[in-house]
């Protein structure tokens, strides 16, 4: 006999608002997160957790912090199917499981899902590029994965709705959502210190480090000055951006006094690390401690099992969907919101070498 699912209060309420809506008793807008608490006795949280539900559901339509909900089944307030263009950090990125899931997504929402013939990188990463692009491809919105602070500036300021998927969206008026990983770094780099290594060093793309550190790299410096360990160009070095820049930056990094541990950002530079390390004869973790800040479905086939940042992608494809739904009905959406995440201890990560 299957088990029975007992509906959590915020389930109830939805369900409660999804039959008043089905009648007709509101027109045009929703009551507010208040009025309805207030009404339906139970906590504005509550509430708000099952607005955010119908939301999802494309029944309502957000507008915003401090403004009620619209009512989806108003004529007013009809979805205009969009070509929804995808500019992704690398086209290889396509394979990525939540960019598939992106796509059907929007596609089940009753949009178009296109991918541009070039990428960020084959970009440079450069706003005018970037624009000679957007001029050559139909698209009602854009979405934007892993920009750097140029190209999403020139975004924020288009007609056309645009949204950052990760990148250096921070206080820009640009639908956004990503991994919250600052304290995710914290828990990382404190869990490094406990096993007393002192030479950590952080690998990021040029877009994480400059124009100035963003704000899981400055929560890792931040960790390191806290536990009293200088902080210079070691912990954060800068390299050129192909794969020969960044063998060239594994060499100089153990040519002299080499780290004791890395902490890397992506899963292919991870890769690429633990390969340059058995080359050079040099194990994980006896001789150097890695730390992955992305997850990979890799990772669940190795031995010892690899130290991660880990995040769940399913909130972050429900957020960029209900962007689409308001945009498309003619709303504005600028939200920025963040996905939770967490360091997962693992066996790449050990005592830092006695000296």
């Amino acid at each position: 006999m299957p088990s029975l699912h007992r509906l959590s209060v915020a389930e109830q309420i939805s369900a409660q608002l999804r039959e008043e809506l089905s009648r007709g008793r509101w027109r045009d807008k929703m009551p507010g997160v208040i009025r309805l608490a207030d009404e339906l006795e139970v906590s504005r949280n509550s509430v708000e957790a099952a607005l955010r539900q119908l939301e999802s559901e494309g029944l309502l339509i957000g507008r915003g912090l401090g403004r009620n909900r619209l009512i989806a089944s108003s004529s007013a307030n009809t979805l205009h199917p969009m070509r929804v263009a995808i500019l992704l950090f690398e086209l290889v990125d396509r394979q990525l499981e939540y960019i598939g899931g992106l796509q059907h997504a929007l596609v089940e929402a009753g949009h178009s899902a296109i991918f541009p013939s070039k990428s960020l990188s084959d970009l440079g990463m450069k706003a005018a590029r970037v624009r000679r692009l957007v001029k050559q491809t139909a698209a009602d919105a854009w979405v934007i994965v892993g920009g750097n602070r140029e190209v999403l500036e020139w975004f924020s300021q288009r007609p056309e709705p645009s949204f950052a998927l990760f990148g250096r969206r921070e206080g820009l008026p640009l639908a956004a959502t990503g991994p919250d990983k600052p304290s995710a770094f914290v828990a990382a780099t404190k869990h490094l210190i406990g096993f007393r290594h002192r030479r950590i060093a952080l690998l990021a793309r040029h877009m994480r480090r400059r124009p100035e550190p963003g704000r899981t790299e400055r929560a890792f410096l931040g960790e390191l000055e806290a536990h009293n360990i200088p902080i210079c160009d070691f912990n954060l070095p800068d390299w050129e951006e192909t794969k020969e820049g960044y063998q060239e930056l594994l060499s100089s990094l153990f040519r002299v006094t080499p780290p004791t541990a890395l902490i890397i950002e992506e899963a292919p530079f991870f890769i690429a690390t633990q390969q340059f390390l058995a080359r050079v004869g040099l194990g994980v973790p006896e001789d150097v401690s890695l730390i992955c800040a992305d997850p990979d479905p890799g990772f669940s086939w190795c031995e010892p099992t690899v130290a991660h940042i880990r995040w769940d992608s399913r909130p972050v494809v429900r957020r960029l969907v209900r962007w689409a739904a308001t945009v498309s009905r003619g709303g504005r959406d600028v939200r920025q919101d963040f996905v939770p995440a967490e360091f997962v201890e693992g066996g790449t990560v050990g005592p830092a070498p006695v000296e």
